[in-house]
């Protein structure tokens, strides 16, 4: 070789070997993409494999407001098994990418790039080179000098076969590193369009009709949300354009219905915090059934607090906060108290724990007894009339004479305006003290001392009756009554008191004491133990229980009006309301005992005579029932309840 063909093969080498360095760092980044491509695809197909099975769970799923969701189901099933085809067709496509993209590029840097592009070795010629250049000038060794000339030559002609081989290779890299950038890409875009090829065949042949029935599904239902959404729209701008008191408590103008037999809605509850200390929750109750249930904050449902059958309901006056009620366990263990948030919400929550309470729900037609029972009573009340009319229906003993003749003539049923004036008021409260009620009703009873001191007719200390029973009673109310010597004005009086609570949504009574001797009754606070009223037997003009609710007796009291210029005075009728927590039958018959011990003290003989028939205690009085207050003379607790009647 001359010195210029060796020195432009020295600039060629430099050339190819500088571009053996870019392509190995090209085909670097390339591979790195590829295998990329390859991780994607094989997500992807994984990817598709989970999809597919959770599609399927959709099945399996407890939606609470999962009902229609039948087509939706069988339409995921469809989509499940499509997407499962999918799968098989991505992992196909993986496994494409990898035999036809990943495998010829690395083929290609190990092989092509990486064995055969690297430099020839010199050591074997530089270490001959050496060894010949150490020969003497002066002392040769022939044998010496011929092996090392022969090895000089031998690495001569190694480099050279090597450099042959080196040149060679690089130069094929020329030809193979384009090869070698469009065989991956062809496999690449092969594997796609097979891949699409069955996607279309899949698609085409089975999915044209189910895709189109879906797509109209999908539009159904948007049709359906939009409609809703411009319903609700609609909504929000009524709502925006009415006045801030649609959203004031107590300005409700819709009326109270009092028919109804399931309600909910917040109220507060007061809970204890300490020995004397309370505290309010506001919590969200709702009936269902004969329960009141409850459902606190972040709950999924509500659980029992109270059965409400046969419990009483009854309005309750509570600290500061207006609208409370309280309800009692029919035992009386169990209570609570509750406020309501308006007035409307205040009655009507009474009214429908009350209809609850008294088991309407258990009828074949709930909604129809109750609507019944309300107008029962509405009608029940007579209308008030006018002054005028009023004045002329005024109780006077010459027409109440004529009444009385004009029923006994006819033998039919008296009118309700014969025997109470319509408009009369009616006392649903007996308030200490009791002189105060006695003249508001203008009964002749013994007026009563508030500090509790009786006159001595019918005081404890004094009374040598041989009758003394106790009764555990709820006053309902009293009104003034044209006649006393028929039961048909207590029936009425009955009715148009138990009218006038339901209509005014008065349920809180108060629980006291009936005593009954052979001299007097008496209207005994449990507490205390003071008299709240009190009448002399013998001023007991009719008393009667009603036919159909046993538990309701009634009696009434003659008293008299006095005149300026009448020094007997006129006759006048109170009709007093009770309700018993045993049979009414019981008080009246120890009502008509007394008033026959009463007449038996006028005939010795009689009194005897009864004294034989009636058992008596160790004490001499009658053995009747057993007292139903328990022990009445140590006092009890004051009892508010609600009366069932």
């Amino acid at each position: 070789w001359d010195f210029p063909s060796c020195l432009k093969t020295r600039s060629l080498l430099s050339v190819f070997e500088e571009d053996a360095g870019t392509l190995t760092d090209y085909t670097n980044q390339l591979l790195q993409s590829m295998q990329r491509v390859y991780g994607a695809q094989s997500e992807m197909g994984l990817a598709t494999e989970q999809l597919s099975r959770q599609l399927l769970e959709y099945e399996k799923q407890n939606f609470a407001l999962g009902k229609g969701d039948e087509e939706v189901i069988s339409t995921l099933q469809q989509f499940a098994k499509t997407v499962g085809e999918l799968n098989t067709l991505h992992s196909e496509l993986a496994t494409q990418m990898a035999d036809r993209m990943i495998f010829p590029m690395i083929q290609f840097r190990e092989k092509d790039l990486t064995a055969h592009v690297h430099s020839f070795p010199l050591t074997e010629h530089e270490a001959a080179m050496v060894k010949y250049s150490r020969l003497p000038k002066k002392k040769e060794n022939e044998k010496v000098k011929a092996e090392l000339v022969g090895e000089v030559a031998y690495s001569r002609r190694k480099q050279h076969q090597a450099s042959m081989q080196y040149y060679c290779a690089l130069n094929a890299l020329q030809y193979r590193k384009r090869v070698a950038m469009l065989e991956p890409m062809l496999g690449y875009t092969q594997a796609q369009i097979n891949f699409y090829k069955k996607g279309i065949d899949l698609v085409s042949k089975k999915m044209d009709s189910f895709l189109g029935s879906v797509s109209s599904m999908t539009q159904n239902i948007q049709a359906q949300l939009d409609s809703e959404a411009e319903a609700m729209r609609m909504t929000q701008r009524e709502l925006l354009s009415m006045e801030d008191t649609v959203y004031m408590p107590d300005r409700d103008p819709a009326p109270v219905n009092r028919t109804l037999i399931q309600k909910a809605g917040y109220l507060n509850i007061r809970n204890k915090t300490g020995l004397v200390t309370t505290a309010w929750d506001r919590l969200y109750f709702f009936t269902q059934g004969g329960n009141l249930m409850c459902q606190p904050r972040g709950a999924v449902a509500g659980g029992m607090v109270l059965d409400l059958d046969n419990s009483s309901v009854m309005a309750v006056e509570c600290e500061d906060r207006r609208y409370c009620f309280q309800i009692t366990s029919p035992n009386g263990k169990t209570s609570m108290i509750l406020q309501a948030e308006s007035k409307r919400e205040y009655e009507e929550w009474i009214c429908t724990l009350n209809n609850i309470s008294r088991q309407i729900y258990l009828t074949d037609n709930p909604e129809a007894v109750a609507i019944r029972l309300n107008q029962t009573a509405i009608q029940a009340v007579t209308p008030i009339t006018s002054f005028e009319k009023r004045g002329e229906g005024s109780p006077n003993p010459d027409r109440l004479a004529s009444i009385m003749q004009r029923k006994h003539l006819t033998s039919s049923a008296p009118e309700p305006e014969d025997l109470i004036v319509p408009g009369t008021p009616i006392q649903f409260d007996i308030m200490l003290p009791a002189s105060e009620f006695q003249d508001q009703n203008r009964a002749g009873g013994r007026r009563t001392n508030p500090f509790g001191e009786t006159d001595d007719d019918c005081s404890p200390e004094s009374d040598d009756s041989l009758l003394q029973q106790v009764f555990a009673v709820r006053f309902l109310g009293s009104m003034a009554v044209r006649s006393g010597q028929t039961q048909e004005v207590i029936y009425e009086a009955m009715r148009q008191v138990l009218a006038a609570r339901a209509i005014h949504n008065i349920f809180r009574t108060t629980e006291s004491h009936l005593m009954v001797t052979s001299s007097c009754l008496r209207l005994i606070d449990p507490q205390t133990q003071v008299t709240r009223i009190g009448f002399q037997l013998q001023e007991v003009t009719q008393f009667v229980a009603h036919q159909e609710n046993g538990r309701l007796m009634g009696f009434v009291v003659e008293g008299r009006d006095w005149g300026e210029d009448d020094e007997e005075g006129e006759p006048s009728f109170s009709a007093f309301v009770f309700e018993s927590n045993t049979e009414g039958e019981k008080i009246c018959y120890t009502i008509s005992l007394g008033k026959d011990i009463m007449e038996a003290k006028k005939d010795p003989e009689a009194l005897v005579q009864l004294l034989k028939n009636m058992p008596l205690t160790n004490e001499g009085k009658f053995l009747l029932l057993d007292n139903e207050t328990g022990n009445t003379a140590n006092g009890g607790a004051p009892d508010e309840e609600e009366s069932e009647a």
